[in-house]
């Protein structure tokens, strides 16, 4: 299975938070799937942080790769997608991960219950 990760479930995976699902915690470290972190999520975490909205370490790609992560560009293909997108919600980085998800053709991870409007595939974790 390939899996795109929203950035609360990296954050909790790393952290080890109990709020993380173990369905979502057994995907991560099933070396079968293939798990993708955008660069978006990378944006997400320095913006938050420069705002003072989320304590979180800065996590580096050699982290991610040691854990079989695997980065995931965000391009122009993914922007356009965008236009497309219904305005279900407003966080642009959620809208940009969403985008991702549906041109690449992953499953998201995410416990956002507003991402189940939108047409795409997400990681079941009930």
């Amino acid at each position: 299975m390939r899996i795109l990760l929203d950035t609360h479930v990296l954050l909790w995976w790393l952290m080890e938070d109990p709020h993380l699902p173990r369905a979502f915690r057994a995907a991560i470290a099933d070396a079968d799937n293939d798990v993708f972190v955008s660069a978006v999520t990378h944006a997400e975490i320095a913006i938050k942080r420069s705002l003072g909205k989320l304590d979180a370490p800065w996590i580096p790609d050699e982290l991610l790769a040691e854990n079989g992560i695997i980065g995931m560009s965000f391009t122009s293909s993914h922007a356009r997608r965008m236009l497309d997108l219904p305005f279900h919600h407003r966080d642009p980085f959620d809208r940009m991960l969403i985008a991702q998800a549906a041109l690449e053709d992953v499953a998201f991870a995410t416990v956002d219950p507003r991402c189940r409007q939108y047409d795409i595939r997400l990681f079941e974790h009930a």
